[in-house]
């Protein structure tokens, strides 16, 4: 007997290990995905959008969305830096208030990134279809779908490295067109222009809430970030930077380019394509479909964050019980989670070729608000027991700012429509049913 288990132990003690999460990002890197995440299709559609909603004081609605915004950045930043494992919204919850709370929120933020990962597949065929019409129909629409998620699918399971070395390279190339129409554009602004319209009515709550939440939606992205942190170099330490970089770099892109749109094109709330619209008045059609493939790829590059990123949250769900144990796996090769990369590839696949993701696309910022809601409640409780942590960011006016952001995000989840409201419900349900039954062979 004794015999049997010391040679059972030698077996164990020279068993090679699991294969482990490979920490290959850098710090600038994380910067590139980051704005990658927030800058997708929403900044082509969101200066016709806010002027129609706000008038002559889009401009400032977008500048105040952003710093608002910063509140949350700044709670995820400082959360960030106590940790330097996977998981992002999910694990803040966990650890400060348990188990059932951490899987709620990652399964509200999964839904969330397997809708968009559909619904971004579905605007990149409409994208595509613009300068391409064969895009926009039947097979080829198809194939656009299929190959884009195949494409994107493959880089993240090949590798992290491929899949930020592609996230930043996408982010290099939405850039760029911005950054023209607002170099151009700035020579042809019309001040008078960019600040008459009809002033809303700031008593319409219900016209007030939906251009928070639209605004809101522009700068969303940013809380997926954390979620990949056991495959960054230095994610305790480089996540707070990128993320705050982020934010001020976004919201300085997003003033401008609101400030050019509405200087340059005189009837811009009702232009389905603003930017290829105004980009037109002033730079000919060259500079008008510059515009229209810098949205092309500004939303395959949010489409390669999300497929990069919400697999790390089913990986890191089911490393803790919840679902089957393949999806816990890394590929011994690539060292990434390939199974859960494989399956938000399909799932997204099913969905946008089904045409079900719109309705699962419109719970998309009410299930964020989820994450919000947990990472910011969180910080209060991680400031109090990680005070003393070395290297942990601390934020000017103690629980001020996490408490702000607490109350803004409440505030939007009460704006929203009872049927988003009531749909979020049902899918914290599910979440709570298929928490009652974990695998059987996980011993947490």
């Amino acid at each position: 007997m004794a015999a049997a288990r010391a040679g059972r132990e030698r077996a164990l003690s020279t068993a090679p290990p699991d294969p482990q999460l490979e920490r290959a990002v850098s710090r600038w890197q994380i910067v590139g995905l980051s704005i990658n995440d927030v800058i997708g299709s929403g900044i082509y559609l969101l200066p016709a959008a806010t002027v129609a909603l706000l008038g002559p004081f889009s401009l400032w609605g977008v500048v105040a969305a952003g710093i608002v915004v910063a509140l949350l950045v700044l709670c995820y930043a400082q959360a960030a830096s106590y940790f330097d494992e996977p998981g992002g919204s999910y694990l803040y919850a966990r650890e400060a208030f348990g188990r059932f709370a951490g899987f709620e929120i990652g399964w509200m933020i999964w839904l969330t990134r397997i809708s968009s990962a559909a619904a971004l597949s579905n605007a990149l065929a409409d994208a595509v279809a613009r300068f391409w019409p064969w895009a926009g129909h039947d097979i080829g629409r198809i194939a656009v779908i299929v190959v884009s998620l195949g494409f994107l699918t493959a880089v993240n399971v090949a590798g992290v490295r491929s899949a930020a070395r592609t996230g930043v390279i996408l982010v290099i190339g939405k850039l760029l067109p911005l950054v023209l129409f607002v170099a151009i554009g700035a020579f042809y602004v019309d001040t008078d222009l960019a600040f008459s319209g009809v002033r809303p009515d700031p008593h319409d709550l219900q016209r007030m809430g939906e251009a928070a939440l639209l605004l809101l939606y522009a700068y969303a992205g940013f809380e997926n970030i954390p979620a990949a942190a056991g495959e960054y170099k230095n994610p305790r330490r480089d996540i707070p930077f990128a993320l705050i970089t982020m934010i001020i770099t976004v919201t300085v892109i997003y003033g401008a380019v609101q400030f050019i749109a509405q200087g340059t094109l005189a009837g811009l709330a009702s232009s389905p394509t603003p930017l290829a619209d105004a980009a037109a008045s002033f730079g000919g059609l060259t500079l008008a479909l510059i515009l229209t493939v810098g949205a092309t790829i500004s939303i395959l590059g949010t489409n390669s964050n999300t497929m990069m990123m919400g697999p790390r949250f089913l990986f890191a769900l089911a490393r803790d019980g919840y679902g089957p144990k393949i999806l816990a796996q890394v590929h011994p090769r690539f060292r990434t989670p390939a199974a859960a990369i494989i399956a938000q590839g399909l799932i997204a696949l099913a969905l946008a070729l089904s045409g079900s993701f719109v309705q699962l696309a419109l719970l998309s910022m009410t299930t964020r608000l989820f994450a919000y809601i947990g990472t910011a409640a969180a910080v209060l409780v991680l400031a109090r027991r990680f005070r003393d942590r070395p290297g942990a960011l601390k934020l000017p006016g103690g629980p001020l700012i996490p408490i702000l952001a607490l109350l803004l995000c409440l505030a939007l989840f009460a704006s929203a429509s009872w049927q988003n409201i009531a749909a979020a419900g049902i899918a914290f349900a599910v979440g709570a049913v298929i928490y009652k039954f974990p695998r059987r062979d996980h011993d947490g």
